[in-house]
This record gives C-alpha cells, sequence and structure tokens, in this order.
C-alpha cells in the first residue's frame, strides 16, 4: 500500500502551509520539456501533469510574490520578479487541455517561477568602496 499522495491545489490554498516539494516537481518539468513528439503521451496523462504542475506553479508564484512585497519599488529584482509572475499567471489562465503545449507551458511557469525565486532569495553583493 503506497501512502504518497499528488497535491492538487490548483487555486494555491494550500502554498503557505505546506512546503515545496521541488525536486521531483523539477525532474517533472525537465521530463515534459523534454519531449518533442506530441503522440508520445496520452491527453489524460499529460492533463493528469498540468494539474500537478498547476497547483505547484501557484504555490511558488505564491512564495515569489511574498518576497517580493518586501522589496523596494525601484529595486530591479522586483520588476523581474513581476514580469515572470505576470507571464506565470497568463499561461496558469487558459484553460488546462490535455495538449503537449498546454503542460510544457505549465513546465515553463514552474521553472521559470523557481529561477525567480532563487535570484530573490540568494543575498545581493554589497558594493564596495
Amino acid at each position: 500500500m503506497s501512502t504518497y499522495q499528488v497535491l492538487h491545489d490548483p487555486d494555491g490554498h494550500l502554498g503557505a502551509e505546506l512546503p515545496l516539494d521541488r525536486e521531483p516537481h523539477m525532474l517533472l518539468v525537465r521530463a515534459v520539456l523534454a519531449v518533442t513528439d506530441p503522440d508520445r503521451m496520452a491527453p489524460d496523462d499529460l492533463r493528469q501533469i498540468g494539474l500537478q504542475l498547476t497547483g505547484h506553479a501557484r504555490a511558488v508564484a505564491h512564495d515569489v510574490e511574498q518576497l517580493v512585497a518586501r522589496l523596494p519599488d525601484h529595486d530591479g529584482r522586483r520588476l523581474l520578479a513581476e514580469d515572470v509572475l505576470r507571464q506565470a499567471q497568463q499561461r496558469l489562465d487558459v484553460p488546462l487541455q490535455g495538449t503537449l503545449r498546454c503542460t510544457q507551458g505549465r513546465a515553463r511557469s514552474v521553472r521559470d517561477l523557481y529561477a525567480r525565486l532563487d535570484r530573490l532569495t540568494t543575498p545581493q553583493p554589497v558594493p564596495g568602496p
């Protein structure tokens, strides 16, 4: 009997309550983005992967939004993060379809959001004299 459960939270309600499980999601992202033949995956599989990536993207976006809210308005990192958040929201607003293109869009959102999260959590160098 397996105790593994997939998180399905397309609206991101649990984002603040559960820690992100980055590694398996990034493995899934890399696998989805590596597929080049749309006929290699069944629409139901693509839809299921898309659901999982949608919930995870919303959770990562929530973390990015929390960090962005702490940045000054003139900080360049804020502008870049807001752009990534806007692009991710546009992708996630498209109704989920059982297509490779749709699922890869969700995968790109997760990848881009994690890249921005990393940039926001990396200490900034202090300018020298």
